[in-house]
């Protein structure tokens, strides 16, 4: 699996995991809890 952290300008925070987005702080309006990205990782498999 292919993790990938996209930062970006304007406080944008992506997580991209084999291309999918994990987590998107512009979408939920805050950074992910502790264990939420990896959790996330491990449940779409």
């Amino acid at each position: 699996m292919e993790v990938e952290l996209i930062a970006g300008s304007g406080g944008i925070f992506d997580v991209r995991a084999d291309g999918r987005l994990v987590f998107s702080k512009k979408e939920t309006g805050r950074f992910p809890d502790r264990g939420e990205v990896s959790g996330r990782i491990r449940q779409d498999g």
